[in-house]
């Protein structure tokens, strides 16, 4: 899968959880939830665009793991909201892009490491 079609992907998962967001009931569970979901999802999106314009391997590296701490964060809230709520097709999709999109950014990462070793 290529650059542009992982910042495609990042994308569309970030407005698919946008769109779920905003139909959640204002609980305060719901509240937080929403918020820290939609913050990790975007994060997720806005770091894969960064690192694509990384100045150096490192820095390249780094914007990666930015990236999979995100997805991973947004597999959490996804999870949260589950068990605070009751799972519906839609959350099991997203449940699924996340696992996906952090497996493929780990492997990114651990790809990058071995075609380009950096020293300290």
């Amino acid at each position: 899968m290529g650059n542009e079609e992982l910042k495609q992907r990042t994308k569309e998962f970030a407005l698919k959880v946008l769109g779920l967001s905003d139909g959640l009931f204002p609980t305060t569970g719901n509240i937080v939830i929403k918020n820290q979901l939609a913050r990790s999802a975007t994060g997720m999106a806005a770091n894969y665009r960064a690192a694509g314009k990384a100045r150096s391997p490192k820095e390249f590296i780094s914007k990666l793991g930015l990236v999979i701490e995100e997805a991973d964060e947004s597999r959490f809230w996804l999870d949260l909201r589950v068990e605070l709520n009751k799972e519906n097709q839609q959350i099991i999709t997203l449940r699924k892009e996340a696992d996906e999109l952090t497996a493929i950014f780990t492997a990114s990462i651990k790809t990058f490491k071995k075609n380009h070793p950096i020293t300290s």
